[in-house]
Formats: C-alpha cells, sequence, structure tokens
C-alpha cells in the first residue's frame, strides 16, 4: 500500500515538474514571440525608411536628370558623346544644328569630314558648312570608355580679335611709315650722290664699277626694307599653295652663295625630310629664312658657319633650324628680338624680325630664338608645312630617308 502511495506520490511531482517546465517554455516562446514581433516591427520601420530615402534618391537623380537635360539643351555650344569605338552615341539639339542629321550611330570621322572644313590658320578650330568658326575641344569620359566632344562658336570672338589686331595693325602702320621715310631717304640719298658722280667723263673706269655697286647694294637694301613694309602690311594674310622644298632649299643655297662671296662664312644645308611637296607661300618664307641668314652675316663678319637644318618633326611640322656661331644673343635682347621697331642696330627699322615672325603666324606656326651670349644663336621656325595625305603616302611605301646637302666655303 505504501508502496502505491509513494508511486502516486512521484508520478504527481513529475507531472506537477512537466507543468512547471511547460509553463516557463510558454513564457519562453511567449517572450522570443514579443521579441521577435519587436524586430519585425524595428525592421519594417527600417524597410519604410530606406524605401522612403530610396525613392528621394530616385526623384532627385531624376531632378538631377531633368536639369542636365535642359542645360544640355540650353547650352549655346554642341556636345557629342562618343562610345570606344568614336560612334556618336549621345549629342544636344545644339549638335544637330551644328553638324547636320543624321548624327546617332554615326562615326565621328565620318561626322568630320561631312560637316566640319580644316581651316589653315588653326589646327584647334574647324569651320562649319554655314561658314560660323567653331573650337573643338574632346576630353575621355570617367569611364574610359568613350569621350565626349565640345564644339564652340568662335565666331564672334574670331571677328572681334580681328578687329583689335586691325587697330593694332594701323598704329604700327602709322608707326612704321614715320620710321620708314628717315631708312629709305638716307640709302636714296646716298645712290642718287653715287649715281651723280658716274655722269662725269673723267672718271676712272674702277671708281665707276665702285659706285655701280655701291648704287646696286643701295638699291637692294631699299627693295628689302619695302618688301618688309609689304609683308607687315598684309598683317600675315598671305595666300597659300603647294611647293618644292628642294627647289626653295636650293633658292636659299643661291642667295647666300652671293651675300658670302666675298667672305669666309661657311655654309651648309642639311635637308632630313623624305617629302618634297610643302603648302604654304614659299616667297614668303624665302624671305623670312634669308631674314635670318642675313643678320647671321651681319654678325659673323667675314668669317664663321652658319648650318640650316630642315627636319620633319611628326607627320605635318616642318622644323628649319636656322644656327650660326656668332657672338649670341643676351637674354634681355631675346625677350623683344620679335617686337616690330625694336632694333639693336644703328640704322635697322625693326621690322625684319617682325615680319619673320608674321609670315611664321601666318602659317599657323611658330618661331623661337635659344641663345646664350657668346655661343652663337639658334633659330628654330616651326612649320604645318607637310601635306598629311603625302606624308602618309610616303610611309606606307616605304619611301628612304633623303639628305641633300649645299655647301659654300
Amino acid at each position: 500500500m505504501n508502496a502505491i502511495i509513494n508511486l502516486k506520490t512521484i508520478k504527481t511531482e513529475k507531472l506537477t515538474d512537466a507543468f512547471q517546465l511547460f509553463n516557463e517554455l510558454s513564457q519562453n516562446l511567449s517572450d522570443s514571440y514579443q521579441e521577435l514581433q519587436k524586430q519585425v516591427a524595428t525592421l519594417s520601420t527600417e524597410l519604410s525608411l530606406a524605401r522612403t530615402e530610396r525613392l528621394k534618391s530616385l526623384i532627385e537623380k531624376e531632378n538631377l536628370a531633368d536639369r542636365l537635360q535642359q542645360i544640355l539643351a540650353a547650352l549655346p555650344a554642341a556636345v557629342v558623346i562618343l562610345d570606344a569605338q568614336n560612334r556618336v552615341i549621345d549629342c544636344n539639339a545644339m549638335a544637330i544644328s551644328f553638324l547636320g542629321e543624321p548624327l546617332i550611330g554615326q562615326n565621328w570621322s565620318d561626322v568630320i569630314r561631312r560637316s566640319l572644313i580644316a581651316v589653315f590658320d588653326n589646327p584647334h578650330e574647324r569651320q562649319l558648312r554655314n561658314g560660323k568658326r567653331v573650337s573643338i575641344t574632346r576630353n575621355n569620359l570617367s569611364s574610359g570608355k568613350g569621350q565626349v566632344v565640345l564644339l564652340s562658336d568662335v565666331s564672334e570672338l574670331r571677328s572681334l580679335q580681328d578687329t583689335v589686331n586691325q587697330q593694332k595693325h594701323l598704329s604700327a602702320m602709322g608707326e612704321m611709315v614715320a620710321s620708314m621715310a628717315h631708312q629709305v631717304r638716307t640709302p636714296l640719298s646716298t645712290a642718287i650722290l653715287y649715281a651723280s658722280q658716274m655722269n662725269k667723263q673723267q672718271l676712272p673706269d674702277h671708281s665707276r664699277i665702285k659706285f655701280s655697286n655701291k648704287i646696286l647694294e643701295r638699291l637692294q637694301y631699299l627693295e628689302r626694307q619695302v618688301n618688309d613694309m609689304l609683308i607687315f602690311a598684309k598683317e600675315g594674310r598671305l595666300e597659300m599653295d603647294g611647293f618644292s622644298l628642294q627647289q626653295f632649299l636650293q633658292q636659299v643655297n643661291d642667295n647666300m652663295q652671293d651675300l658670302i662671296a666675298s667672305s669666309n662664312v661657311r655654309f651648309k644645308i642639311n635637308n632630313k625630310v623624305s617629302i618634297d611637296y610643302m603648302l604654304g607661300n614659299d616667297d614668303a618664307l624665302l624671305g623670312a629664312v634669308m631674314n635670318l641668314l642675313n643678320n647671321a652675316v651681319e654678325v659673323l663678319g667675314n668669317e664663321g658657319q652658319i648650318s640650316v637644318t630642315v627636319e620633319q618633326k611628326n607627320q605635318a611640322i616642318l622644323q628649319i633650324k636656322i644656327q650660326d656661331d656668332g657672338p649670341g644673343i643676351d637674354a634681355k635682347t631675346q625677350q623683344r628680338l620679335f617686337e616690330p621697331f625694336y632694333t639693336t642696330k644703328v640704322k635697322g627699322t625693326g621690322l625684319g624680325l617682325a615680319v619673320v615672325d608674321s609670315v611664321v603666324r601666318a602659317h599657323s606656326g611658330s618661331i623661337e630664338c635659344q641663345s646664350k651670349k657668346g655661343c652663337g644663336a639658334l633659330f628654330i621656325l616651326q612649320l604645318p608645312c607637310i601635306n598629311q595625305y603625302i606624308t602618309t603616302f610616303s610611309e606606307e611605301n616605304g619611301r628612304q630617308q633623303m639628305e641633300s646637302n649645299y655647301e659654300t666655303v
């Protein structure tokens, strides 16, 4: 009997423990559920906020894209977007106005050939079919898989620059006329004086020859002055045509032979350019080169060496280097070398190097002087005179580089 009672007691205690454990588990489950509900509520709130921020960000991006689109449409410049294959993938309305249609999907090289005309005086500008001038700027996209091309109308700016340059030129012309009056009168008076002496019957033959040479020398001086004045008056407006580089250098050599015939000056031309056909004004270039060579001969006196080296710097640039071993030019003088009417000569007009600079700029080129006192002088002319088609043809056919050397001692 006691055993039965003990067994019931044990079962009762176990059942009580089970209910107690069940209650504890139920409480834990209830607490976990409540915690889960709180987390769900928190996540729902965070998700709602994230959706709100995402929606706000999308709205802002759409507004930004709309503003950018309006800005592109309102820009007074043409914007063209190119892909990695150089095809047009996007553009604004001004681009269509400038370049015409079709545009989207077209190769940019084809668009250039169709709508943009090269101008000689500025390699960074093109002319549209309607006559407007545009400057072209290209930049790579940040992704590195394309480019953006910007075409800006510079017609009005070009017109204003031309007006300002014309006013400056007219002012310089007035100064030049005043200076030239004295420079022409002196050699002209000298030539008249010698000419009047040649009429005398008792004048010896050697004196007559001497006077004749003096007259010729003065007339040649006058011719150079007048030629410089005419080129300066043209303000860099020169007619461009094709010419032979070999013939041009031969003319330089012939002129130098006459110039140094009575001296011990040595002269050499080294042509390292394989292409003969050039584009420019050969008469003006000849005058510019001879102007520099005349100056070199004057500073050397009766003895020294002058060299002309002609090289091809890149596909279209002709580089002419004129070097002498004379006394050189100090830094202060170099800064003003190409200013009109600046001269260190007693009888100079200061137009010679200004004319050289004008001719070089008319060819869209540049000139610089490298010199130190006592170490000679080097003038470097960079001229985009090489015809690019001829250059390509020459490279494709593997033509050998030719050198032409003329030397007079």
